[in-house]
């Protein structure tokens, strides 16, 4: 089944633009997921809002969103105050700067997308923004709306397309001192040393995804299968076998056909 594009809009730089379109390059739809059920009745639970001091269920219309300035304090956002916010980059992604790969560590990354172009026309456009970022070993910084929220943005080339990376906010992370800066800074046992690293080679292998497996979501998938085959469905009731209806077609046919053979018998004498 084709996966359709989490996003559609335009790449640009300078006075090059095309179309483009975004991709998630992870995915989760793979993974065990369970519905609430109530046993009783074996149906499915469905969770409502309801008022945290009148315990009354809150209709849909109803609900808003609100910013907590002190307690029991709120400021009431509308949605539409939330979608005009950073109109300029829902629809664009306009690379304005640009940074050596290197420079940007590992920790601001977020969530990887893939961007490629959404029409023939624009490829050439595309790959030539693409080829330039990879001659110069750079990579572009841009803002896109994602989920009603102003993102930063890297665009890295990678073989005939481009990754999209969002970028963390700099509130969002915390600095390593706080937390490796009471490690001591004594150097590693010179004894101990060749023999770790010669553990290391022996248990060095090349990169594949089993490595990564999950075990405990094969556990699982193994546990619904047995229940799945212990567990048989309730069988359709046979209703009444219905009464042959008599086939037209076959009859006017018959009928046809005996037509036939009457015009092409002589007439009696």
């Amino acid at each position: 089944m084709a996966v359709r594009p989490y996003w559609k809009g335009y790449l640009k730089l300078s006075l090059v633009t095309c179309p483009v379109q975004m991709m998630p390059a992870t995915s989760e739809s793979e993974k065990v997921r369970f519905h609430t059920l109530n046993r009783k009745t074996n149906n499915r639970v469905v969770s409502h809002y309801v008022d945290a001091v009148t315990g009354k269920e809150v209709r849909e219309e109803d609900e808003v969103k609100g910013y907590q300035r002190g307690e029991n304090d709120y400021i009431i956002l509308e949605d539409e105050e939330l979608e005009n916010v950073a109109l300029d980059s829902t629809k664009t992604i306009d690379i304005d700067v640009f940074s050596p790969r290197d420079s940007i560590e590992w920790i601001w990354l977020d969530t990887p997308y893939y961007l490629s172009p959404n029409d023939a026309v624009g490829e050439e456009a595309f790959s030539v923004i693409r080829d330039a970022m990879a001659a110069e070993d750079m990579v572009g910084i841009s803002r896109l709306v994602i989920s009603r929220r102003e993102r930063a943005v890297m665009l890295e080339p990678r073989d005939k397309g481009i990754v999209l990376w969002t970028l963390r906010y700099g509130d969002e992370v915390r600095d390593e001192n706080a937390y490796f800066g009471d490690i001591d800074n004594a150097k590693s046992d010179s004894q101990m040393m060749p023999l770790i690293q010669q553990f290391i080679k022996k248990q060095t292998r090349h990169w594949d995804s089993k490595l990564v497996s999950d075990p405990v979501q094969n556990k699982l998938l193994e546990i619904i299968e047995s229940k799945r085959k212990k567990t048989k469905r309730p069988a359709k009731t046979k209703g009444a076998e219905p009464k042959a209806t008599p086939n037209n077609v076959i009859n006017i046919m018959d009928a046809l056909r005996k037509s036939v053979e009457a015009e092409n018998r002589p007439p009696k004498r």
